[in-house]
C-alpha cells in the first residue's frame, strides 16, 4: 500500500507539472516584435493540441514527449492592444489569457552596473520621473539569478508599463533609449532588461561558446566542480551587509586608537603617496587600511583654520586630524575632497593626519597627481605627497564573499537563456569595466558573446549596439598607458562584426564616479546609432572615426570619417588629446591643427614621428568633435604591445 501511495503521488506530481504554462518572459502588458514570425512557447501534457489566438489570428502546435510546445504567429505590424489566449484541447478550464499586449520593437538591454543604473539614480531624476507617462513603452526587468546549467524559465520577472510609479527602477540608459526611439519611430517599444552590476562578459556567455577559446576554457571547466547551495546565497547576502557595516563603522574603537597623536606606528609600513592598491604590494586585498602621516606646521599656520585637500581618493574613507574626525566620505558623496581643519586642532610642532580607507574591488587609496595632496592656509601650501605609513588588518576582516555571479556562464544560464527565442529587434549593451584589467582578451571575448547570442536567437545578424566606456579616474599630466584605453580599443575593434554600432561617451564621464549620471545623453547616442544602423535614417550617428594617417616630415596627418560638415572642438579652443611618439615609443603631448576633415599632429620633441594616439587615457582631456557635437572616438595609429597583452 505504501508503494502504491508513492506511485500515485509521483503520478499526481507529474500531472501537475504538465499543466498548461507559459514562461515568465510572457505576460500582461508585454510588447511582441513586429515584422517577424512571433514565437510563443510553453509546456503542457505530452501529445496535446495547443491553440493560440493573438487578436484574431490563430496558431496551433502539438506538444512533444517532453510536454514542450511552440506556436508561431505570422508577422504583425505595430499596434494593439491585443489579447493572447492559449488553450489546451479538452482542458478549457486551464486556458491562459494575457491582456494589454502591444506589437512594436523589443530590445534586450544587458550588461553591468552602468546599464543597470536606475532612472531614479540618474541626473535630473525627479523631473524625469514626474514626466514619465509613456504607456506604449514597457519594461520586463529580469531579477538577479545565477545557475550552473541553462534554465528554461526566469526566477522572477513581470512586464510593467512605463509610468511615474514604475519608471524609477528601470535602467536609465535603456529608458532614454526607448523614449527616443518611441518618439522617432512612433511604435511601441519593449525593453527586456537583464543586468547585474560588476559582472564580466564571461558570466553572460554560454558554456559551449566559452569552451571554444583557450582564454576561457579552463576557467569554464572549473565550474563543473561547483555546486550552488541556497545557504551560500543567503550567506553572501548576510556577509555583504556585514562588510558595509564594517566600512561605515570603525571596528573595535579603531577610530579612537589609530588616529591618535600618541599612537605608536613604528611597525607600520612606509608608502609613497599618492598611491593606490596596486602600489601597496599587498595583492588583491579587500578590507580596511589605515594611513598615517606626521608633519610639523610653520608658525604661520597657528591660530587659524587651514584647508586639507586629499586630491582623488578611491572608495569610502574617513579623515582625521590630530585624532579628531574631519569627514566621512561614502562613495565620493562629496563633490570635492577638500576640508577645513579648525584652528583649535592645530598644534605647534608635530601634527598627525590619518585616513581610514576601504580597499575593495581592486581599488582603494589616493590617486595622483601629487600636486593635489596638500595643506594650505591660503598664502602658503605644504605638500602631503611623499612618505606616509600604512597598516592593514587592524580591524575586523571582511567576510569571504563567494560572488558566484562573476563565474563564467552563470548569468547566461539564468538570465539570458530563458529569454530565447523571444522575438526581438536587437540588443543594447553597456559593459566592460569589469574586464578592463584584461582588456586585450576583450577583443576575443566580446565578439564571442555577440556571436553566441545571435546564433542562439536565430534571427540572423540581429543589431547589436553597445556603449564604449566613458572617461573615468584622474587625469594624467603626461601621456601614459591605460587599461581603460585598451578596453575602449577592443570595443572599437568589435565594430568589425556585422550589424554592430557603438555610442562613444568619452566626453561625459566623471573623474570620481564610475557611474556617470548623464544617462540621458548615453541613451540618446545609442538611439542615434539605432536610427542610422537599424532604422536607416540619414543621420550622423557617431563622432569622427579615425581611418588612416600619412606622415610628412615631422608631421602626421590624420584622416577621419563621420565629420559631418566639419571638425571643430567642443570648447572652441585648441585641439587637445593628441600625443605623438617616435621609434623610442615615448609619447609627448602634441600640437594638433584641424584642416578640413583632417588633423595635422606634431611636436617639437619628436623629429621623426612614428605614431599618434588620441584620447588614450583613463580620463583623457580631449575635445575633438564633428558638426553634430559628437566626440571623436579614441584611437591609436600604432599596434605596439599594450599593458594588458600577455
Amino acid at each position: 500500500m505504501r508503494s502504491n501511495f508513492f506511485i500515485a503521488l509521483i503520478l499526481f506530481s507529474t500531472l501537475c507539472n504538465a499543466q498548461l504554462s507559459l514562461p515568465k518572459v510572457f505576460g500582461d502588458s508585454m510588447v511582441l516584435q513586429r515584422g517577424i514570425v512571433i514565437p510563443v512557447w510553453g509546456k503542457a501534457h505530452p501529445g496535446s493540441l495547443i491553440t493560440g489566438v493573438l487578436g484574431a489570428v490563430h496558431a496551433t502546435a502539438k506538444t512533444g514527449k517532453d510536454g514542450k510546445w511552440v506556436l508561431h504567429f505570422p508577422k504583425f505590424t505595430a499596434g494593439g492592444p491585443y489579447t493572447l489566449k492559449i488553450m489546451e484541447q479538452g482542458k478549457a478550464n486551464t486556458a491562459i489569457e494575457l491582456n494589454g499586449i502591444l506589437i512594436g520593437d523589443v530590445w534586450v538591454a544587458s550588461g553591468q552596473s552602468n546599464m543597470e543604473w536606475e532612472v531614479q539614480q540618474a541626473a535630473d531624476a525627479r523631473r524625469e520621473i514626474e514626466n514619465a507617462a509613456f504607456p506604449q513603452i514597457r519594461f520586463l526587468v529580469v531579477e538577479h539569478d545565477k545557475k550552473l546549467t541553462p534554465q528554461s524559465d526566469l526566477q522572477a520577472a513581470k512586464w510593467k508599463v512605463c509610468d511615474t510609479a514604475n519608471v524609477k527602477r528601470f535602467s536609465a540608459v535603456a529608458y532614454y533609449f526607448a523614449r527616443k526611439l518611441h518618439g522617432d519611430q512612433h511604435v511601441p517599444v519593449g525593453i527586456i532588461q537583464s543586468t547585474w552590476g560588476g559582472t564580466p562578459v564571461e558570466a553572460w556567455t554560454s558554456r559551449d561558446r566559452l569552451l571554444t577559446s583557450p582564454i576561457t576554457r579552463a576557467r569554464t571547466l572549473s565550474n563543473d566542480t561547483l555546486s550552488f547551495d541556497r545557504e551560500d546565497f543567503i550567506t553572501d547576502s548576510l556577509n555583504w551587509a556585514r562588510i558595509w557595516q564594517i566600512v561605515y563603522n570603525p571596528q573595535n574603537n579603531a577610530d579612537k586608537i589609530f588616529p591618535a597623536t600618541e599612537y605608536n606606528d613604528a611597525d607600520w609600513t612606509p608608502i609613497e603617496m599618492p598611491a593606490v592598491l596596486k602600489d601597496f604590494g599587498i595583492g588583491s586585498y579587500e578590507g580596511m587600511v589605515w594611513l598615517r602621516k606626521r608633519m610639523s606646521l610653520p608658525e604661520s599656520f597657528a591660530g587659524k583654520d587651514i584647508t586639507i585637500n586629499l586630491g582623488h581618493p578611491e572608495m569610502n574613507y574617513s579623515l582625521y586630524f590630530n585624532g579628531q574626525e574631519i569627514c566621512k566620505n561614502s562613495w565620493n558623496s562629496s563633490p570635492t575632497h577638500s576640508y577645513t581643519i579648525p584652528a583649535r586642532l592645530i598644534k605647534s610642532g608635530e601634527n598627525t593626519i590619518a585616513v581610514r580607507i576601504a580597499m575593495m574591488w581592486g581599488g582603494g587609496g589616493l590617486n595622483p597627481p601629487a600636486d593635489d595632496l596638500y595643506l594650505t592656509d591660503g598664502p602658503s601650501r605644504i605638500s602631503l605627497a611623499g612618505k606616509w605609513l600604512y597598516k592593514k588588518d587592524l580591524e575586523t576582516a571582511f567576510p569571504k564573499i563567494l560572488n558566484y555571479q562573476y563565474y563564467p556562464t552563470v548569468l547566461f544560464n539564468a538570465m539570458i537563456n530563458p529569454l530565447i527565442p523571444y522575438g526581438i529587434k536587437g540588443f543594447i549593451w553597456y559593459q566592460g569595466e569589469s574586464n578592463a584589467a584584461a582588456a586585450y582578451n576583450y577583443r576575443t571575448l566580446f565578439p564571442m558573446l555577440i556571436k553566441d547570442w545571435r546564433q542562439r536567437w536565430q534571427q540572423g545578424d540581429c543589431p547589436f549596439l553597445f556603449v564604449q566606456l566613458a572617461n573615468f579616474m584622474k587625469t594624467e599630466p603626461l601621456p601614459a598607458e591605460s587599461e581603460w584605453a585598451e578596453l575602449r580599443e577592443a570595443q572599437t575593434l568589435t565594430l568589425s562584426q556585422p550589424n554592430t554600432g557603438m555610442a562613444c561617451i568619452i566626453d561625459i564621464g566623471e573623474a570620481n564616479d564610475i557611474h556617470p549620471k548623464n544617462k540621458q545623453e548615453v541613451g540618446r547616442r545609442l538611439a542615434l546609432v539605432a536610427s542610422k544602423l537599424v532604422y536607416k535614417q540619414n543621420v550622423i550617428a557617431s563622432g569622427p572615426v579615425y581611418t588612416n594617417f600619412q606622415k610628412t616630415g615631422n608631421r602626421i596627418r590624420i584622416s577621419f570619417t563621420n565629420t559631418g560638415s566639419g571638425l571643430s572642438t567642443k570648447d572652441k579652443k585648441e585641439v587637445t588629446g593628441f600625443a605623438i611618439a617616435g621609434k623610442d615609443k615615448k609619447f609627448y603631448w602634441a600640437t594638433a591643427i584641424i584642416e578640413g576633415d583632417q588633423v595635422v599632429v606634431y611636436s617639437d620633441k619628436v623629429a621623426d614621428p612614428e605614431a599618434v594616439r588620441y584620447a588614450w587615457a583613463n580620463n583623457p582631456e580631449c575635445n575633438l568633435i564633428n558638426s553634430e557635437d559628437l566626440p571623436a572616438v579614441p584611437f591609436r595609429t600604432d599596434t605596439w604591445k599594450g599593458i594588458t597583452q600577455k
